[in-house]
């Protein structure tokens, strides 16, 4: 049997390569680069910080709270009160807090309260914290309101009629 010769496919030529890998190996590599140069501050959300009670009388404490700053400390600073120093509340110190006593001339209306992470220059927040006019309550923790004229009169009237009482039936058991 004559031998015949083994079919070859046809020829065919190179076909040419995309660039589109190569664009894409690029531009990932350039992403790798900005992502590397950007600074750490971005990978942390704004803290967030509050003021509790937000309203508050001269004399009054109130409980400061910062969550998201990233570092254990945060300085505080209002011209209601003192600078505060704030300490963390779990081991991440996600969350860091403390307490403030409201300057007991401090004048009503609304005041800033600064919260810097990390101390000055670090990322800050800003909230307010309202101050009413008067004196801090003290004694019945600030349940009893303020007395008008006609009730001190009322009660005074009860009290020595009381007395009067008192002593009349004193003397009737003496005299007896």
């Amino acid at each position: 049997m004559p031998a015949t010769p083994l079919a070859q496919p046809p020829a065919t030529a190179p076909r040419p390569r995309s660039a589109a890998p190569r664009r894409l190996m690029m531009a990932a590599a350039a992403a790798l680069i900005v992502a590397a140069a950007m600074p750490v501050t971005l990978a942390h959300a704004a803290p967030s910080a509050s003021v509790s009670p937000t309203t508050v009388a001269p004399g009054g404490r109130v409980a400061l709270n910062v969550e998201g700053c990233g570092t254990k400390v945060a300085r505080v600073t209002s011209t209601a009160f003192n600078e505060v120093r704030l300490t963390p509340g779990n081991l991440e110190a996600t969350n860091l807090f403390g307490n403030a006593t409201v300057f007991s001339n401090a004048g009503p209306g609304a005041h800033r309260v600064t919260f810097e992470c990390g101390g000055p220059g670090g990322q800050s927040v800003t909230v307010s914290l309202q101050v009413t006019p008067g004196a801090a309550r003290g004694g019945t923790g600030g349940s009893i309101g303020s007395m008008s004229t006609t009730q001190v009169a009322v009660g005074g009237t009860l009290a020595a009629a009381a007395l009067v009482g008192g002593v009349w039936v004193l003397r009737r058991r003496a005299a007896a």
